[in-house]
């Protein structure tokens, strides 16, 4: 199956989710098509998961060309609940998957980027990684589920100062917080890393915290955006 925004790869047991966009950008194809890849990964034997990037790991949304889709709906609850519940399903589907999850992150993670990761089970970087929320700049907030996630993370007090500043962090500060659990010196090291990781995961049970109603998935879902007023209408 051939997608325009990510690639996905089998190596035995293991796939790959590669985001191929320019910089990693998530348009409209990239929410349509990760549910799809999502899917494809049922009944065909994988038992992990490697999300990734290309250039850089993702420069989150494109607002470009996600404007016609977005603006209309601004101001409009119910219209921009439509709208986000397709970006909800390609990352509720990530976390869904009954398969451990790594995420593999270099260069730039920001926004949506970084939410995505929120929902992987695992993640790991390289030195030259950065993270944000940037969000809070342009008058909106992260709403596809991080500001749920991120504090089961890194705690409240760091998820409040990444979603209140939109300043970045470095990939020491975001192991030294919790995001990540491994640091590699380049990208290189990390994506050998992920593989290997990956390939030792595989040849395990899958792990009783993976299953549908485990505390840790139950919280996330519970938790995550209100279906009340629009957290992405911009403020006033």
């Amino acid at each position: 199956m051939t997608f325009q925004s990510v690639r996905l790869t089998q190596a035995g047991e293991v796939a790959t989710l590669t985001i191929i966009s320019k910089k990693g950008s998530m348009g409209p194809a990239f929410w349509q098509e990760v549910p799809q890849a999502l899917a494809s990964l049922h009944g065909s034997g994988t038992r992990a998961l490697i999300v990734r990037g290309e250039e850089l790991f993702s420069a989150g949304l494109d607002v470009k060309a996600s404007a016609p889709t977005i603006t209309p709906a601004l101001g409009n609850p119910d219209a921009f609940r439509a709208v986000v519940a397709g970006m909800h399903a390609a990352i509720e589907g990530l976390a869904a998957l009954p398969i451990p999850v790594i995420a593999a992150v270099h260069g730039w993670c920001i926004g949506g980027g970084l939410e995505l990761i929120s929902a992987c089970d695992i993640r790991i970087a390289s030195a030259d990684a950065r993270f944000s929320l940037p969000e809070v700049r342009l008058g909106i907030a992260a709403d596809l589920g991080g500001l749920q996630r991120l504090p089961h993370l890194i705690g409240r007090g760091r998820a409040a100062h990444l979603a209140l500043t939109g300043q970045p962090i470095d990939a020491p500060t975001a192991e030294r917080w919790g995001l990540i659990t491994e640091l590699l010196p380049d990208p290189a090291a990390l994506f050998t890393r992920a593989d290997e990781l990956a390939a030792y995961l595989a040849t395990l049970p899958h792990a009783p915290w993976k299953a549908p109603n485990a505390p840790c998935r139950t919280t996330c879902r519970t938790r995550r955006a209100s279906p009340g007023p629009s957290p992405g209408t911009p403020s006033t």
